[in-house]
Protein backbone atom coordinates (compact mmCIF):
# COMPACT_ATOMS: atom_id res chain seq x y z
CA UNK A 1 0.00 0.00 0.00
CA UNK A 2 1.15 3.50 -0.81
CA UNK A 3 2.36 5.91 1.71
CA UNK A 4 -0.66 8.35 0.11
CA UNK A 5 -3.08 5.21 0.89
CA UNK A 6 -1.64 4.88 4.46
CA UNK A 7 -1.69 8.79 5.17
CA UNK A 8 -5.96 8.59 3.62
CA UNK A 9 -6.19 5.65 5.85
CA UNK A 10 -5.38 7.08 9.25
CA UNK A 11 -6.89 10.82 8.68
CA UNK A 12 -9.96 9.11 7.91
CA UNK A 13 -10.09 6.94 11.49
CA UNK A 14 -9.19 10.12 13.06
CA UNK A 15 -12.13 11.77 11.53
CA UNK A 16 -14.08 8.81 12.48
CA UNK A 17 -13.04 9.26 16.28
CA UNK A 18 -13.94 12.86 16.05
CA UNK A 19 -17.93 12.06 15.01
CA UNK A 20 -18.75 11.16 18.52
CA UNK A 21 -16.84 14.01 19.80
CA UNK A 22 -18.66 16.31 17.67
CA UNK A 23 -22.40 14.96 18.60
CA UNK A 24 -21.71 15.08 22.51
CA UNK A 25 -20.36 18.80 22.33
CA UNK A 26 -23.65 19.49 19.55
CA UNK A 27 -26.07 17.75 22.06
CA UNK A 28 -24.34 19.32 24.55
CA UNK A 29 -24.78 22.93 23.44
CA UNK A 30 -28.59 22.31 22.49
CA UNK A 31 -29.39 21.01 26.43
CA UNK A 32 -27.61 24.73 27.17
CA UNK A 33 -29.33 26.24 24.91
CA UNK A 34 -32.82 26.58 22.88
CA UNK A 35 -31.90 22.43 21.43
CA UNK A 36 -30.37 20.52 18.81
CA UNK A 37 -31.49 22.64 15.97
CA UNK A 38 -30.32 25.56 17.28
CA UNK A 39 -27.26 23.54 18.43
CA UNK A 40 -26.67 22.58 14.64
CA UNK A 41 -27.21 25.56 13.22
CA UNK A 42 -24.54 26.90 15.43
CA UNK A 43 -21.80 23.84 14.29
CA UNK A 44 -22.81 24.74 10.79
CA UNK A 45 -21.91 28.58 11.53
CA UNK A 46 -18.74 27.96 13.38
CA UNK A 47 -17.53 25.49 10.49
CA UNK A 48 -18.68 27.60 7.09
CA UNK A 49 -16.55 30.54 8.98
CA UNK A 50 -13.52 28.45 9.19
CA UNK A 51 -13.93 26.73 6.01
CA UNK A 52 -14.61 30.82 4.75
CA UNK A 53 -11.21 31.67 6.70
CA UNK A 54 -8.92 28.33 5.16
CA UNK A 55 -10.34 29.45 1.65
CA UNK A 56 -9.14 33.19 2.24
CA UNK A 57 -5.45 32.06 3.83
CA UNK A 58 -5.24 29.96 0.53
CA UNK A 59 -6.56 32.44 -1.71
CA UNK A 60 -9.07 29.27 -3.36
CA UNK A 61 -11.97 31.23 -5.34
CA UNK A 62 -15.31 31.96 -3.31
CA UNK A 63 -16.69 31.56 -6.51
CA UNK A 64 -16.89 28.28 -8.94
CA UNK A 65 -15.25 28.87 -12.33
CA UNK A 66 -18.11 27.05 -13.53
CA UNK A 67 -21.49 29.36 -14.03
CA UNK A 68 -23.23 27.91 -10.96
CA UNK A 69 -26.57 27.93 -12.92
CA UNK A 70 -24.97 25.11 -15.13
CA UNK A 71 -24.46 22.96 -12.08
CA UNK A 72 -27.40 20.09 -11.80
CA UNK A 73 -29.79 20.91 -9.10
CA UNK A 74 -29.02 18.05 -7.12
CA UNK A 75 -25.16 19.06 -6.81
CA UNK A 76 -26.61 20.67 -3.68
CA UNK A 77 -27.78 18.26 -1.92
CA UNK A 78 -24.36 17.26 -0.35
CA UNK A 79 -24.92 20.09 2.15
CA UNK A 80 -28.58 19.14 2.93
CA UNK A 81 -27.91 15.71 3.66
CA UNK A 82 -24.59 17.14 6.09
CA UNK A 83 -27.06 19.34 8.14
CA UNK A 84 -29.69 16.42 8.45
CA UNK A 85 -26.76 14.40 9.52
CA UNK A 86 -25.30 16.89 12.34
CA UNK A 87 -29.21 17.71 13.56
CA UNK A 88 -30.13 13.86 13.99
CA UNK A 89 -26.49 13.14 15.59
CA UNK A 90 -27.54 16.08 18.11
CA UNK A 91 -30.89 15.09 18.51
CA UNK A 92 -30.16 11.36 19.17
CA UNK A 93 -27.15 11.25 21.05
CA UNK A 94 -28.59 12.50 24.68
CA UNK A 95 -31.42 9.25 24.22
CA UNK A 96 -29.03 6.62 22.31
CA UNK A 97 -25.42 7.33 23.42
CA UNK A 98 -22.87 8.48 20.92
CA UNK A 99 -21.64 4.43 20.47
CA UNK A 100 -25.09 3.68 19.54
CA UNK A 101 -25.90 6.15 17.33
CA UNK A 102 -22.74 6.37 15.67
CA UNK A 103 -23.21 2.46 15.04
CA UNK A 104 -25.77 3.37 14.10
CA UNK A 105 -24.98 5.87 10.93
CA UNK A 106 -21.65 3.30 10.44
CA UNK A 107 -24.32 0.72 9.58
CA UNK A 108 -26.56 3.00 7.58
CA UNK A 109 -23.52 4.32 5.49
CA UNK A 110 -22.10 0.60 4.76
CA UNK A 111 -25.27 -0.63 3.61
CA UNK A 112 -26.07 2.00 1.25
CA UNK A 113 -22.46 2.78 -0.01
CA UNK A 114 -22.25 -0.98 -1.07
CA UNK A 115 -25.66 -0.28 -2.94
CA UNK A 116 -24.02 2.54 -4.16
CA UNK A 117 -21.39 1.16 -5.49
CA UNK A 118 -22.98 -2.21 -6.58
CA UNK A 119 -24.89 0.36 -9.06
CA UNK A 120 -22.21 2.67 -9.82
CA UNK A 121 -24.34 5.95 -8.50
CA UNK A 122 -21.66 8.67 -9.22
CA UNK A 123 -18.81 6.76 -9.66
CA UNK A 124 -17.50 3.60 -10.63
CA UNK A 125 -19.46 0.39 -10.17
CA UNK A 126 -17.93 -1.94 -7.63
CA UNK A 127 -20.14 -5.17 -7.36
CA UNK A 128 -20.99 -6.05 -4.59
CA UNK A 129 -19.37 -9.06 -4.13
CA UNK A 130 -19.65 -12.30 -1.35
CA UNK A 131 -17.02 -10.66 0.83
CA UNK A 132 -18.06 -6.83 1.06
CA UNK A 133 -21.74 -8.87 1.42
CA UNK A 134 -20.77 -10.94 4.69
CA UNK A 135 -18.37 -7.53 5.66
CA UNK A 136 -21.60 -5.92 5.40
CA UNK A 137 -22.92 -8.46 7.78
CA UNK A 138 -20.39 -8.41 10.56
CA UNK A 139 -20.91 -4.93 10.74
CA UNK A 140 -25.05 -4.95 11.38
CA UNK A 141 -23.70 -7.87 13.88
CA UNK A 142 -21.69 -5.64 15.55
CA UNK A 143 -24.22 -2.27 15.52
CA UNK A 144 -26.63 -5.24 17.14
CA UNK A 145 -24.28 -5.67 20.24
CA UNK A 146 -23.83 -2.20 20.53
CA UNK A 147 -26.75 -1.24 20.58
CA UNK A 148 -28.64 -3.72 22.35
CA UNK A 149 -31.98 -3.34 21.11
CA UNK A 150 -33.29 -6.66 23.10
CA UNK A 151 -32.67 -4.78 26.56
CA UNK A 152 -35.11 -2.11 28.26
CA UNK A 153 -33.77 0.98 28.10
Amino acid sequence: MKGWALLGIAAAVVIGALLPLQALVNARLGALTQGALYASFVSFLVGTCLLGLVLAFTRTPFLPTVSVAALPAWIWVGGAIGAVFVFAATWLVPTLGAGAMICLVVLGQVVSSLVLDHFGVLGTARPADLVRVLGALLVIAGAALVVRPWQPG
